[in-house]
């Protein structure tokens, strides 16, 4: 590892590589991936030059929302591991010069907590309910919901009680609102904060962090939508709600007192960016998912939009952008970027939005190589989830019988849900799980298409102008350039249907990357190539081909 990820900026450039741990890799054989597997993995991390991981939720938990509801924040869930396993971990991927961040749920607990179950087995108006949102109902004896509020699952986000109250659930009803209100619930996730900052953790991804606080009036929505417009006046009742940046200056608080740095990156869907950006002052998290990057569909004046008001809104605070083309919940970038780009919505990102629409998975992996380079040149830092670097499609054809996913159930079965993403990796060609699991073992929680074997890790592994090849390369050319990660990014003239930019370099040279979205190859400048994402053909730059320069 190169000295940047030793310094208490780390955060500001670094590439974190997300692992969402039932898919990773299965030491134990039992068809779900575990700690173990992780660090079975940590040599292959460190090889393809990330300089962080991002664990999500390994805490115990029913497993009714695939760990996003946590039964207990200061522990791991058995079927992954021990918390003596985890320290290891974090031990062995320190030792590999590679950062370690774990996802925290705060927005909400399971309904096994214990928290939770104290508040069941209390009366209504008993303090123990007071750490939840729980309410009287409407009607003539409290038969419907407080409000008019719906689960972001489908469904109305309120479930009663056997005595007769209410309690929210902006997801599903095993995942309790917490009240934000309420100093014991600040004070209990204080002290998870501070449980694995002391083991060693760098940094947390927080979950839903546009939602903690509510409009404690818990007033009807009335079809209000989410994001509101620019312009809009008046705040949504329980997205973005203003005294949620009151929680993350006491987080950021506690982060300060660690060195060195820990590190937070919020999941926050605002749609705003100049809202998005007043959760990066200096005094609130560190960094927050680019969705607006994510979602942008694969046309250069699009892409361009997002990249400019993006690095406006952060330079307005000070903070680095974080890119990002996929993750555990939305689907992949190579199935995404496989439909025509002109008929997507400009917030599409689930599978439900695309089905629709005829794929060229080919054509879908050559844009998604592409938008992977120019992504890793931009100012800030990058997160890649586990499988782009072998640049897996969705699974959408997963039989009904076999879905998981709580949307599936709770959309009245009309929307199939995350399972496609989040299907275990293929690490060999060979074997019954493309040795995700040891042969032997079970199967893998999620089915396997039958045509990955040319995408497994092991075939890959060395071979030109493969994928994981691919992004091997430019994370190393990103760590040698220093001009790459956080700095300055010029827009440089180019021919119509290419986007082109430049990094300024302290030798007087700079680094450039071009994107060619148009249906003709166009020349280069002269410079040193670097990289491509594709081959040239007779020294031109091909349709959906991204090339790094040296000039």
């Amino acid at each position: 590892m190169d000295g940047r990820n030793a310094g208490n900026d780390w955060w500001r450039h670094a590439v974190v590589y997300q692992i969402y741990p039932r898919s990773f890799a299965d030491a134990n054989g039992d068809g779900v991936g575990d700690v173990a597997g992780i660090r079975s993995k940590i040599p292959y991390l460190a090889a393809l030059g990330v300089d962080a991981i991002w664990i999500s939720p390994w805490y115990p938990s029913p497993m009714k929302d695939a760990g996003y509801d946590v039964s207990d924040y200061r522990d791991i869930e058995p079927i992954f591991g021990t918390l003596a396993e985890a320290d290891e971990l974090i031990a062995e991927a320190h030792a590999a010069g590679i950062k370690v961040i774990i996802d925290i749920v705060p927005n909400h607990t399971s309904d096994q907590h214990v928290l939770f179950q104290q508040a069941l087995a209390a009366a209504p108006g008993a303090p123990e309910r007071e750490l939840f949102v729980f309410r009287d109902g409407r009607g003539e004896v409290g038969e419907l919901p407080p409000n008019d509020w719906q689960s972001t699952f489908g469904g109305p986000a309120w479930t009663r009680v056997p005595d007769g109250q209410w309690y929210l659930h902006l997801f599903t009803p095993e995942q309790p609102d917490v009240n934000w209100q309420h100093p014991a619930i600040r004070a209990e996730f204080e002290q998870t904060l501070r449980f694995w900052f002391d083991r060693g953790i760098d940094g947390f991804r927080i979950d839903v962090a546009h939602g903690l606080e509510k409009d404690w009036n818990l007033p009807d929505l009335n079809g209000l939508l989410f994001p509101l417009d620019e312009g809009a006046e008046h705040e949504h009742p329980h997205w973005d709600q203003p005294a949620v940046h009151d929680v993350f200056r006491q987080w950021r608080a506690i982060a300060n007192e660690y060195t060195p740095a820990r590190a937070f990156c919020g999941e926050i869907w605002v749609g705003r960016p100049h809202r998005l950006a007043a959760y990066l002052r200096a005094d609130e998290l560190h960094t927050a998912f680019n969705f607006e990057f994510l979602q942008a569909a694969w046309l250069p004046e699009r892409l361009r939009g997002v990249i400019e008001a993006t690095l406006a809104n952060h330079a307005a605070v000070g903070a680095p952008p974080t890119w990002v083309l996929g993750n555990h919940d939305v689907l992949r970038p190579v199935s995404r970027y496989a439909r025509e780009q002109t008929a997507l919505a400009p917030d599409a990102h689930n599978l439900v939005n695309f089905q629709h629409l005829s794929a060229d998975i080919d054509l879908g992996r050559r844009r998604a190589r592409a938008a992977a380079l120019l992504m890793f040149g931009l100012p800030g830092s990058s997160y890649v989830y586990e499988g782009e670097e072998l640049g897996l499609p969705e699974a959408e054809d997963i039989p009904a019988d076999a879905l998981q996913d709580p949307i599936w159930t709770m959309s009245g079965h009309t929307d199939k849900g995350r399972d496609g993403c989040r299907v275990p990796l293929p690490w060999t060609a060979q074997g019954h799980s493309y040795g995700f699991s040891p042969e032997g073992g079970a199967q893998p929680w999620l089915p396997q298409p039958s045509d990955w074997a040319p995408l497994a890790a092991d075939t890959q592994d060395g071979q030109p102008g493969s994928t994981l090849e691919l992004y091997r390369a430019a994370l190393h050319l990103r760590r040698a350039l220093p001009e790459l990660g956080d700095g300055e990014l010029t827009w440089l003239d180019a021919p119509a249907q290419v986007l082109a930019y430049a990094r300024p370099s302290a030798d007087g040279t700079r680094f450039e990357s071009w994107t060619n979205f148009g249906t003709e190859s166009v020349a280069l400048p002269a410079g040193e190539v670097l990289l491509t994402s594709g081959d040239l053909v007779d020294g031109l730059l091909p349709s959906d081909t991204t090339a790094w320069l040296k000039a």
